[in-house]
C-alpha cells in the first residue's frame, strides 16, 4: 500500500531522516517529492526518506561556465535530447562508481520504481550523444515544477556538465531559474551551485509549485 502521509519534513533528524518504511509505489514518489523528500536507500535499513538540514542547487543567475568548458562547449561535439531513452540513461547512472560506498543506492527496488515513475511522467532525463552512441546524461524529477536531479554519468569528458548546462537552458526556457542538486559535490560548486538551508529550500519549492508551471511536455 502506499504511505499516505509524511511527517512535517521539518521534523527530519540532524542527518536529514525523515521517515523509515513504507514502498515505493508512484504515489508515495509523488507524495515525497512534493514536499522536499527523496528516498535514500540504506543497506541494512528500512526505506530511508530524507529531508536534509541543508540542501544544494543551481540557480540561473549563479549558473557559472568555467573557460575550459565554454571552449568545449562551443566545439559542438554533443547532441542533447530529453526523455528518449530514459531506462539506459538510468542504468549507467546505477553503474557509476561510488567514493566511500559499497555498491550504489540505485538499487534494484530503485530502477523499476523510476522506470514507472517515468512512464506516469514524473521522472525525466536528459541524454548526451555524440554520433549515434550515448555518452552521457541525468535524470531527476518534476516535483510540481520543480526539477531535482537525481543522478547522473558520463563516458566522455565534459558529458555531464553539459547535459547540466543543457538542463539549465531547457528549465529556464519554461520559466524555471533552479533545480535541486540534493548533494554538493565539487563538479557542481565549480557550476555556481550554493547549499541553502531546509527552511528556504521549502518555501521554494511551495512557492514556484504554486506558479503551476509545465516543465516537461510530450514531444519536448
Amino acid at each position: 500500500m502506499a504511505i499516505l502521509k509524511f511527517p512535517n519534513p521539518r521534523l527530519a533528524s540532524p542527518d536529514g531522516i525523515l521517515a523509515l518504511g513504507g514502498d515505493l509505489q508512484p504515489e508515495s514518489l509523488l507524495l515525497a517529492y512534493r514536499q522536499g523528500i527523496f528516498p535514500w536507500p540504506i543497506q541494512g535499513m528500512p526505506l530511508a526518506w530524507f529531508c536534509p538540514p541543508e540542501r544544494a542547487i543551481l540557480e540561473w543567475e549563479h549558473l557559472h561556465i568555467p573557460r575550459s568548458l565554454a571552449r568545449f562547449e562551443r566545439k559542438k561535439l554533443f547532441q542533447f535530447s530529453v526523455d528518449k531513452c530514459f531506462i539506459q540513461v538510468i542504468t549507467e547512472c546505477s553503474k557509476v562508481p561510488r567514493p566511500q560506498q559499497e555498491g550504489t543506492w540505485i538499487n534494484r527496488k530503485i530502477l523499476t520504481a523510476y522506470k514507472r515513475f517515468h512512464k506516469l511522467g514524473h521522472a525525466h532525463s536528459i541524454e548526451v550523444w555524440r554520433g549515434d552512441a550515448l555518452v552521457g546524461g541525468l535524470y531527476g524529477v518534476d516535483a510540481g515544477g520543480v526539477f531535482g536531479g537525481e543522478s547522473m554519468f558520463h563516458t566522455e569528458p565534459n558529458a555531464s556538465k553539459l547535459a547540466i548546462l543543457f538542463v539549465m537552458e531547457y528549465l529556464h526556457a519554461r520559466g524555471s531559474d533552479w533545480m535541486d542538486i540534493q548533494v554538493m559535490t565539487p563538479h557542481m560548486k565549480a557550476l555556481g551551485a550554493r547549499m541553502v538551508s531546509r527552511d528556504e529550500y521549502l518555501e521554494r519549492l511551495a512557492r514556484d509549485q504554486d506558479r503551476g508551471l509545465r516543465l516537461f511536455r510530450e514531444g519536448s
